[in-house]
């Protein structure tokens, strides 16, 4: 049962703060994520009591100035490299919080297991294993998570948690579009990448939507997914099926 010290304080809604860190810095103008504000506000009043965030910032997004003091935070905590990248992290947010405000619909990514022979994160897993059961089919993951320097063509966006590349040898082009979309319904912003593309063969790059121990470069790819954007560094539009977009938290409860 909650203190009443506790229970007087206001709440962050983590889900809303990770989705806007994600998306905000991403916009070509000041728009604030939907639901997001009032959460994020409350995170930015904190940066600021900490002089780590200039007042004329503190106005419920999330934008790059917001990730920066973020990640100052993180660092003052003694975090480094991806655990300091300014994606608010359950620990680090519950420790902002302390005293000013409660953290509520939490996100972790879980523990590192193994999934189909490559690394992966629980929350990873999970989602995989929900879409193969939709599909009725197993995947060929090519490259897992927490891969740093692991494929050039990849620009560090396996180095974190919550990516994967799937083989989609021997699909059809149909097949392809429906595991896409497959992967998308249960919260990942995911592509089937091609040869015109770039220096690789045609596979599905998927990114784990709110996945807290994403690298920076897996960040910017679901933000541009939220934005309606290809992911790539062209910053093209969609050229993916469309679908409502979903993390996996907000598809458990649809």
């Amino acid at each position: 049962m909650a203190s009443p010290a506790s229970a007087a304080l206001p709440s962050v809604d983590m889900e809303a703060v990770v989705k806007a860190a994600q998306i905000d810095p991403r916009r070509a103008d000041d728009t604030l994520t939907p639901g997001a504000k009032a959460s994020v506000l409350l995170v930015e009043q904190a940066l600021d009591a900490r002089n780590l965030l200039d007042p004329a910032y503190v106005d419920g997004y999330f934008g790059t100035k917001t990730i920066d003091a973020y990640a100052a935070y993180q660092r003052s905590l003694g975090y480094t490299g991806l655990d300091a990248s300014g994606l608010p992290g359950r620990t680090s947010l519950r420790t902002l919080g302390d005293g000013r405000f409660t953290v509520v619909r939490e996100l972790t990514p879980g523990a590192r297991t193994t999934y189909r022979g490559a690394t992966v994160n629980t929350r990873t897993k999970t989602m995989l294993a929900e879409a193969e059961r939709r599909l009725s089919r197993e995947f060929v993951i090519t490259q897992g998570s927490y891969n740093p320097g692991g494929d050039t063509s990849s620009a560090g966006t396996h180095d974190g948690g919550g990516v994967v590349d799937l083989s989609v040898s021997g699909m059809t082009t149909a097949t392809r579009t429906t595991v896409v979309r497959t992967l998308r319904e249960v919260g990942f912003a995911a592509w089937l990448r091609t040869p015109s593309q770039g220096d690789w063969g045609y596979h599905i790059h998927a990114v784990a939507i709110s996945d807290t121990d994403q690298s920076p470069q897996a960040q910017h790819q679901a933000g541009d997914y939220y934005l309606g954007l290809n992911g790539l560094a062209d910053r093209a539009p969609d050229d993916g099926p469309p679908v409502p977009k979903l993390t996996w938290e907000e598809y458990q409860r649809a």
